[in-house]
This record gives structure tokens, C-alpha cells and sequence, in this order.
């Protein structure tokens, strides 16, 4: 297989100048780190950081869709079969295409990274090419 020709390479921070997409209820954030927005090709990845209680609304790609959970716990719900799964530091999740889901934080707080791949044109349409 032949290594695909790349023409730049960017360290891009996360803590600073990532813009933030409305997909959080409650208090948290998500923050997208790599998109089209920014030159990304072939996959997405958001930094989604949800306080106690919070949650992101449902969501649902044509893509499949990845996160790894960074620091504390909480649920990936099933939002069509009402299914909770429990995940904390160290998991990661594999979403298939099409399914509905939401992350809701537990006691802690939960922060998570990635999304999908490649990315949702939908879920970035409100962020402008940087």
C-alpha cells in the first residue's frame, strides 16, 4: 500500500483558539480541534468536556464516529433503544454510522475525545475555515 502524499503537517492546541460547537446541555463544552475548518482530510476530533449532570444532545453521523474517554466516567446512551453503557477513564467506544447516541456525565464529570471519521459536515457547518 503507498503512503499517501501529505503537504503540511500542524501541532494545534486545544486549550486555545479551538472553536466551540453547540452540542452540550448543561454545563461543559465541546471543542473542535480538527475538522475540514482547519485542513483536516480524513477524520474529525472534538474535545468534549461535560460537568456533572451535563450531556450532549443526540447526535447521529454518516460516518462511524470513535471517543476515548480522557478523565472521569459517565454513560454512552443508546438514544433509539434507551440502552446505557457505563464508560470511565481508560474506555473507548466505537459508534456505528446512522445510530443515535449522547454522552451524559456521572458524579465527576466526564471528558472525552474524538468523533467522527471522516468528519460530519453537518456537526462542523457552523465553524468557518481558519
Amino acid at each position: 500500500m503507498a503512503n499517501p502524499s501529505f503537504s503540511q503537517v500542524r501541532v494545534i492546541d486545544s486549550a486555545a483558539g479551538c472553536p466551540e460547537i453547540p452540542i452540550v446541555e448543561g454545563e461543559g463544552n465541546a471543542k473542535v480541534v480538527l475538522s475540514p475548518h482547519n485542513g483536516a482530510a480524513f477524520r474529525s476530533f472534538q474535545l468534549v468536556s461535560l460537568q456533572q449532570n451535563a450531556r450532549t444532545i443526540d447526535l447521529s453521523h454518516a460516518s462511524d464516529c470513535v471517543y476515548y474517554v480522557i478523565a472521569g466516567g459517565g454513560a454512552i446512551v443508546d438514544a433509539a433503544a434507551g440502552s446505557r453503557y457505563e464508560i470511565a477513564e481508560g474506555h473507548m467506544v466505537h459508534i456505528d454510522a446512522g445510530d443515535r447516541y449522547r454522552i451524559e456525565a456521572g458524579a465527576a464529570g466526564i471528558k472525552v475525545i474524538g468523533g467522527p471519521c471522516p468528519a460530519d459536515a453537518g456537526l462542523y457547518s457552523s465553524i468557518t475555515a481558519s
